[in-house]
């Protein structure tokens, strides 16, 4: 049987309560922050579960990796598509930035859509 124990601060008992899963640290950029105030902002009881849970912060790093992850494969073949090579950025580098700039705007437009605002 689980029993909760209580400290006392002045004249109020406090739980003794631990989350687990607190301490671990996981990298969250800028993907596993869209998506962060995506679900406080529009998806609460997601946000609630994964808060009560403890694993609010593994949600947010399991979507970084996957938004990263895709986002390389997407720009790999989109480049790869439009024949966005070697070639271009050595006879003409402002022309493959522009390009590529472009895929990799497309490409983030894709994984918001998939990943990030679902």
């Amino acid at each position: 049987m689980n029993r909760i124990t209580y400290h006392k601060e002045g004249d109020y008992l406090i739980p003794d309560l631990i989350m687990e899963n607190f301490c671990e640290n996981y990298h969250i950029g800028k993907y596993g922050r869209l998506r962060l105030n995506y679900i406080k902002n529009y998806k609460r009881g997601l946000y609630t579960e994964l808060m009560i849970k403890g694993t609010l912060s593994k949600h947010l790093a399991d979507i970084e990796n996957a938004a990263n992850e895709r986002i390389a494969l997407i720009v790999k073949q989109l480049a790869e598509s439009e024949n966005i090579n070697e070639d271009l950025k050595s006879s003409n580098q402002l022309a493959w930035v522009q390009a590529m700039n472009n895929i990799k705007n497309r490409a983030e437009e894709i994984v918001y859509n998939e990943i990030i605002y679902i």
